[in-house]
């Protein structure tokens, strides 16, 4: 089997000096340290290229075997948000009401969530996020995708970081379970629904919860480092 054909790396990595990388990542941990999740959102508009832009990184992700396995749909419609929280709400309330574990309310309580969600219609948008586990090509046959969980969740992580970075907030949603999003906007039933980003400006009256503090980062001498590699013969 020959070799695939490939390019140089050199149009696309970028290096810096030791003292840039250093300040460098002090910064941006500096900037993602005073990312927080948010529920309450102001109803402002935000430019529609800024939301693109932020879609774009999310699909630089790395993903297995390149065959992004994901699909964003972008709502801002005010009728399909409010069909979203309608159907949002209901899932929401059977799952505070019965169908969640006592010990899974009791870990939610220091957050003060419950089964009402204005914030799916307050939000300028809404970011669907699925994840396909295979694709058909021409001749409709499938198509397997590989490590399709693992590819979607690092693309939502990046998005979520540009978001951040653009100036804006989000929150991350997932009643259970979430096939009326494939309904409310003709997704096909092999998509999985993935997750719902809600995105947009903080209410001024905005807060966020005091429970809700950073874990210690690792230090230097975290459990990693420590690990001895031994040389092969």
């Amino acid at each position: 089997m020959s070799n695939p054909p490939h390019i140089p790396l050199t149009p696309f990595y970028r290096e810096y000096p030791v003292a840039e990388m250093q300040v460098r990542a002090a910064d941006f941990l500096a900037e993602m340290q005073r990312r927080r999740t948010v529920r309450h959102f102001s109803n402002r508009p935000v430019p529609r290229d800024i939301i693109e832009n932020c879609l774009r990184v999310a699909g630089t992700a790395p993903n297995g075997a390149n065959l992004q396995p994901w699909h964003f749909v972008v709502v801002s419609n005010p009728e399909v948000k409010r069909q979203i929280r309608l159907a949002a709400e209901e899932e929401e309330r059977d799952f505070y009401n019965g169908r969640a574990p006592q010990e899974w309310l009791d870990a939610l309580a220091p957050l003060g969530t419950d089964d009402q969600k204005p914030f799916l219609e307050t939000a300028p948008y809404l970011i669907l996020i699925f994840a396909k586990s295979f694709d058909m090509d021409e001749q409709e046959r499938k198509v397997k995708n590989y490590y399709a969980a693992e590819s979607v969740g690092i693309a939502t992580g990046m998005l979520i970081t540009a978001v951040h970075h653009a100036g804006l907030v989000s929150l991350t949603h997932t009643p259970s379970p979430m096939k009326f999003l494939n309904e409310i906007v003709g997704r096909p039933a092999h998509e999985r629904p993935f997750l719902v980003l809600v995105v947009g400006y903080p209410a001024e009256e905005a807060e966020v919860p005091l429970f809700a503090t950073r874990k210690e980062a690792p230090r230097t001498n975290c459990d990693i480092c420590r690990v001895s590699v031994k040389s092969g013969k």
